[in-house]
């Protein structure tokens, strides 16, 4: 298990000799200590970021060699999964089935960029048609330089995936900055850019305080992935230097089911929709509008079947649901279901600690009914397995309060009617809409909010976009003289 710093291609110790301690939060035991990078530490790594862009030629590789990289990485991922997965299940809580499913997914993603990759070799250079045929214009694509990158908690490697993947794909450098509660996968990410011989400096992984990283005028471009607040201290940051910044931050999105909904089906899709990774999801449909005609039956349906998800530590066999990542998330939680009851909402499944586990952050799948949209528990993030529903009659009505958000990450329809849901999915003012779903993701489809939920695109060929800047190049290709002063 590597916990030094990964700078310059290789693991090193902070020069404070810092540490951090890792916690598995389904026994709150220590699994381990990192190094804690401090401000020479960053300057370093962003150095060597900069030096491997530039010195070491990384900003100019063919698409096609930065894609052996990605590929070579990608299969460094599959070949190690099952302790990548461990890794993911002991540092985060997340069931081992759900750890799985990530470290597939993030291989996937340096796969998918790898693509990405080759295709700029053929996509990179645009020729632009002017009428005036005494010129030639070029748009040409090239990477921005060094991008800093933090990500968060919730899904560890496959966060990183998303950033540096593309960022690479580019033929940008990244210094990458983990949660400091969940380093474990990223720093063994940095284990197999070693393994595959990536070129020193393009990849960094330093654990330590993100703002050495936003502030530093060494970066080129930042990325960013976690709470509003901390958002717009990154956006501050990368408006101190104009630098382009990608942002994606909380939600509060919304699901409205329809009465002509399969109840079962309605209930499964609210289930994954927010207890899926124990509700640690930005894009968690944590605000469920149920039509009156189905209210009492898909509620009793709901808290029958949250009561029955079964709750333990990660590793075990069977466990739909382990711990939230950290006691400070534990106690938030805890503190947004106190209010909640105090709201007056109908507390009908969950909301304590589960009987018998006296050891762990764990919290019962919660399901509060009839919360007032001026609660505390409607309006907020709450970042953990805590669903609130209420009822509707109209379309007009869900629609109005599916939008009533300064979030706007992503929404989701339920409807046999598909004509119905197309216009709902139209009218939700978010980047993302599922329609008779909730949460599937996809590396191809873009990824990101709106309002308070973010700033750009991730995934996609707009993930790769992020890192590129376009050039225009134009070329006077005639030896008539201009003769505007001299004719």
């Amino acid at each position: 298990m590597q916990t030094k710093l990964y700078i310059n291609g290789e693991f090193v110790e902070s020069q404070e000799q810092g540490s951090l301690m890792v916690i598995n939060p389904a026994d709150e035991s220590i699994i381990t200590t990192v190094a804690l990078a401090v401000q020479p530490d960053i300057d370093k790594a962003i150095e060597s970021a900069r030096r491997a862009f530039k010195e070491g030629g990384w900003g100019k590789t063919s698409g096609k060699e930065r894609a052996g990289y990605l590929r070579a990485i990608a299969h460094g991922i599959k070949s190690q999964r099952d302790e990548f997965a461990r890794l993911e299940t002991i540092n985060n809580g997340k069931p081992l089935p759900e750890a799985e499913w990530d470290i597939d997914d993030a291989a996937d993603c340096f796969e998918f960029y790898a693509g990405l990759a080759e295709e700029l070799d053929e996509t990179g250079v645009e020729e632009i048609e002017v009428d005036d045929p005494s010129f030639t214009i070029r748009a040409v694509k090239e990477p921005l330089g060094v991008a800093g990158q933090i990500i968060p908690f919730n899904f560890p490697l496959l966060m990183a995936a998303w950033k540096v993947a593309p960022a690479l794909a580019a033929g940008c450098t990244s210094v990458l900055k983990p949660s400091d509660l969940t380093p474990l996968t990223a720093l063994k990410l940095g284990e197999v850019a070693a393994q595959v011989k990536l070129p020193p400096g393009v990849l960094n992984i330093v654990t330590g305080n993100g703002a050495c990283i936003s502030e530093h005028d060494g970066v080129d471009k930042l990325a960013f992935t976690g709470s509003v607040d901390t958002g717009r201290r990154v956006m501050t940051a990368a408006a101190r230097g104009i630098k382009p910044v990608t942002l994606e931050l909380g939600g509060k999105s919304a699901l409205i089911i329809f009465d002509d909904t399969e109840i079962d089906a309605a209930v499964e899709w609210t289930m994954f929709g927010v207890f899926w990774n124990k509700g640690e999801v930005c894009s968690a449909t944590s605000r469920v509008l149920v039509h009156e005609n189905i209210y009492d039956v898909y509620l009793a349906r709901l808290a029958e079947a949250a009561a029955a998800i079964k709750i333990g530590p990660g590793l075990e066999k069977g466990v739909k649901m382990g711990p939230l990542v950290s006691e400070e998330q534990y106690n938030k939680v805890q503190s947004l279901i106190l209010s909640g009851i105090e709201s007056g909402a109908r507390l009908v499944a969950g909301g304590k600690r589960p009987e018998g586990m006296d050891l762990g952050y764990f919290i019962e799948p919660t399901v509060f009914a009839d919360v007032d949209t001026d609660a505390q528990i409607w309006k907020e993030e709450i970042f953990g397995p805590v669903v609130c529903v209420r009822k509707f009659s109209t379309e007009a009505e869900a629609v109005i309060a599916a939008n009533d958000s300064e979030l706007g990450l992503a929404g989701a329809v339920m409807s046999a009617d598909k004509e119905r849901c197309k216009r709902v999915a139209s009218a939700l003012e978010v980047g993302i809409v599922w329609t008779n779903c909730s949460q599937p993701t996809f590396t191809a489809a873009p990824w990101g909010g709106r309002k308070k939920s973010g700033i750009g695109r991730e995934l996609g060929k707009w993930g790769l976009n992020n890192y590129l800047s376009v050039k225009q190049i134009t070329d006077y290709c005639t030896d008539e003289p201009w003769g505007w002063y001299l004719g």
